[in-house]
């Protein structure tokens, strides 16, 4: 068990390395808190696996191809973004914004989808494959608000504290009467985001759709089009996942 948590622990340092995509024994030693004996045993046993692979001029470390592999695979097997893609572009060219799916997987959401707009001077990322707890960002309230009751409480009880609960709910209700999610500067001082959720044909919570800009100059009148055409949206892909609405 220790070997695993030891691995994954290198995996995610990899991963978050946004600077580099390599890295040296000893500046993984050193983030994953290992001696360099026990970490070189460690991707030994990695690269046989193609977890790892080193490079042979550097002799860093990066990801294994593999990875891509094992992702590209995940990603046919979710069959209903193929589905749902050509709605996604469709919002973006109309609104000329990213846009963004998410799923909601445990305490977090994953973004698993994004469609820039080139015409967009200024673009607010969200790196796909991005977790976010889900009590963060208008997709994730989206998602919240229309949760059945227990599962919604399960997830606010452990993410916020007592006394942060009941002004949440209201944001909550207040999300699912109008339809749709909106945050402001949440995450990222200057952005904005406005999310509906997507449900299935059993109208369960399936994901969420979302627009992120940023809110300068952001004026009613233009908020008013970016909400309006993600309810568009969020409407038309939960009717091709078999919603047929309550």
């Amino acid at each position: 068990m220790q070997s695993i948590d030891r691995a994954m622990n290198v995996i995610k340092v990899l991963v978050s390395n946004s600077s580099e995509n390599w890295l040296s024994i000893t500046e993984l030693s050193q983030e994953c808190d290992l001696p360099v004996s026990s970490m070189h045993r460690l991707l030994k046993a990695m690269s046989l696996h193609g977890l790892i692979q080193q490079d042979g001029q550097s002799k860093q470390y990066g990801l294994g191809n593999i990875w891509l592999e094992y992702g590209l695979r995940m990603y046919d097997k979710m069959d209903y973004i193929s589905q749902i893609r050509p709605e996604l572009e469709r919002l973006m060219n109309k609104v000329e914004e990213s846009v963004y799916l998410s799923q909601p997987i445990g305490m977090e959401s994953l973004v698993i989808e994004r469609i820039d707009s080139e015409k967009s001077q200024i673009r607010v990322y969200d790196q796909l494959g991005s977790r976010v707890p889900l009590h963060i960002g208008a997709a994730n309230k989206a998602m919240l608000a229309y949760m059945p009751y227990n599962q919604a409480k399960k997830i606010v009880d452990a993410l916020l504290p007592i006394q942060e609960r009941a002004a949440f709910w209201d944001i909550l209700q207040e999300t699912k009467m109008k339809g749709h999610g909106i945050s402001h500067s949440e995450r990222t001082e200057g952005t904005c985001s406005v999310a509906v959720p997507i449900q299935n044909h059993f109208g369960e919570v399936h994901g969420a759709v979302s627009i992120g800009f940023v809110s300068f100059n952001l004026t009613e009148e233009r908020l008013d089009f970016l909400i309006k055409n993600v309810m568009e949206t969020g409407n038309r892909v939960s009717a091709k996942l078999g919603y047929r609405g309550t």
